[in-house]
């Protein structure tokens, strides 16, 4: 317990923040936290009040959960979908079960319920867009009232989304770099005027076909939300991170099938910047199952495997 004891000392300094919370009761889940110690593998849906919303999340803990500090793993859903459907589509709990981590999927906010939810992710999307919501500091006070409640590594805490949920990936590692050691957006876009602090580690996810998020950047070709926006392209994005990593400006190119793999080497405090690019592919969570109006994924790569692998190899210096 000594590790997670002067874990929750140094999120707390690093975060500045103070967050308020209570647990809700779900189907066969305890309605507070396990002890310490004692914690038990299973999903738990939770609540966190911050800026005077109440927010819901899932936690997964895996079977071989134990009090030794746990890699955490951040999934954020696409824009009007949940925290269920991003926990289906990503099958990131199997993967924490194999791998032991710990997974988080919190909810966007939204008018009805769990129904339509979206991230503010700068010109994106919907509710969270039009009420300015703070889901920077949201995500900073969940992390760390995970750290309260759960043995986190802080040097091991990443973050994905999908969609609309890439796009708040990018912003957090925008905007909490100096908490998170590598995000990995899929089908996201770089769009806001970003200033990380510190290195972090990138890797992302995105079909050549897109017509949702256009792997070129441009206006959308298909898209739900009401708000007129332009999307950074993908080698927007790439290279601004390469920039800021300062890696080697040419990346090593790879291609398999219609995977094309693109990796920046040279970085700076152990970081990495790497592309996978899907030729052909649509608006889709590789090796996933299809989120809600999107594309089918392919199956040639498993984004979640291939994330998890550049995850665990590259925590924070």
């Amino acid at each position: 317990m000594k590790h997670h004891a002067i874990f929750l000392l140094a999120i707390a300094v690093a975060l500045g923040v103070v967050a308020c919370s209570r647990a809700v009761p779900s189907a066969a889940t305890p309605t507070v936290s396990p002890a310490p110690t004692n914690w038990k593998a299973g999903d738990y849906d939770r609540t966190l009040t911050f800026d005077g919303r109440t927010r819901a999340y899932t936690v997964h803990l895996p079977p071989a959960i134990s009090d030794t500090p746990h890699a955490l793993v951040i999934v954020l859903h696409g824009g009007g979908g949940n925290r269920n459907h991003v926990a289906r589509m990503s099958g990131m709990s199997a993967l924490a079960d194999k791998e032991n981590f710990i997974v988080v999927y919190p909810d966007g906010s939204g008018w009805l319920g769990d129904k339509g939810l979206t991230w503010n992710a700068g010109n994106c999307c919907g509710y969270a867009l039009d009420h300015n919501i703070d889901d920077v500091g949201f995500i900073r006070a969940l992390i760390e009232k995970l750290a309260r409640d759960y043995p986190i590594d802080a040097k091991r805490i990443y973050a994905t989304g999908m969609s609309n949920g890439g796009m708040m990936a990018y912003r957090l590692a925008c905007e909490l770099s100096a908490t998170l050691a590598a995000v990995a957006p899929v089908a996201g876009a770089l769009n806001v005027e970003c200033q990380p602090t510190a290195p972090i580690a990138v890797i992302a996810f995105h079909g050549t076909a897109d017509q949702h998020v256009l792997f070129n950047g441009g206006a959308p070709k298909v898209k739900a939300d009401p708000h007129s926006r332009e999307d950074k392209s993908v080698a927007y994005a790439m290279n601004f991170w390469a920039q800021h990593n300062q890696c080697a400006s040419t990346p090593t190119h790879t291609e398999r099938g219609n995977i094309l793999h693109d990796t920046y080497t040279d970085c700076v405090h152990g970081t990495a910047v790497e592309l996978y690019a899907i030729r052909g592919g649509g608006h889709a969570w590789p090796g996933g199952i299809r989120f809600l109006s999107g594309d089918p994924p392919t199956n040639e790569i498993s984004a979640s495997k291939v994330m998890w692998d550049f995850f665990k190899t590259h925590p924070k210096n």
